[in-house]
């Protein structure tokens, strides 16, 4: 596969946030309330974490994380609290903006359109909310969670492994076996359990055992 540019990145990012908008647009009120794959935060902290990630820029961003005293939970939480309308139809109000944004941080593309994918699949699974990714946009990510830990431990979970999609060309690493499809992969390194149990391979009870809370 082609190395895709970081504007084709940023358009699969946009992309998703547009798809995860159109089915917030249908949830219920309790919906919103709801548990997720990503630590104690229901849907609409997600959604408001979200919109916060496609805010800052790299001066915002460290400015943050300084007055956090470099302590990711108070920065994600300060800037999620100021994301959270007063009610779930403001704060998707709020994250409407943001779709097609394609500020960041810094130059990782691949690990913010991780983000997206990520954090959309922490409220699908557990709402039964069915979507792919683009397998263009998964392998990217996935490639770039096993080279390297970044907002998440993904290669920590990773080492010693060998990774092999059954949907798409993703292959990384060496050592016991694990496999499945690119999305159930690129979320197990991202450290969510659910989708462990989705792969298959002598190496998923060392990924599971690596694996013991999600993460944000």
């Amino acid at each position: 596969m082609a190395k895709s540019s970081d504007g084709q990145l940023w358009a699969f990012g946009h992309g998703e946030r547009a798809v995860l908008a159109e089915d917030l647009k249908i949830l219920e009120p309790q919906q919103w309330r709801s548990g997720t794959l990503c630590g104690q935060w229901d849907v609409e902290q997600v959604v408001a974490h979200l919109t916060a990630a496609g805010s800052l820029n790299q001066w915002q961003w460290m400015r943050s994380m300084l007055r956090a005293r470099f302590r990711p939970d108070v920065h994600n939480q300060r800037r999620l609290d100021e994301h959270r309308g007063t009610t779930p139809t403001e704060t998707l109000d709020l994250f409407r903006p943001v779709i097609n944004s394609s500020i960041a941080p810094s130059s990782h593309t691949p690990a913010y359109l991780g983000e997206v994918i990520v954090h959309s699949q922490d409220i699908r699974q557990p709402l039964g909310l069915p979507h792919m990714p683009n397998i263009e946009a998964l392998t990217v990510v996935a490639e770039f969670y096993a080279r390297r830990n970044f907002t998440v431990s993904s290669r920590t979970h990773a080492a010693g492994l060998q990774l092999k999609a059954d949907d798409g060309p993703f292959a990384a690493g060496d050592g016991p076996l694990v496999t499945g499809s690119t999305l159930a992969l690129v979320m197990a390194m991202a450290g969510r359990v659910p989708h462990v149990r989705e792969l298959e391979g002598t190496g998923v009870p060392m990924l599971r055992s690596r694996i013991d809370k999600p993460s944000r």
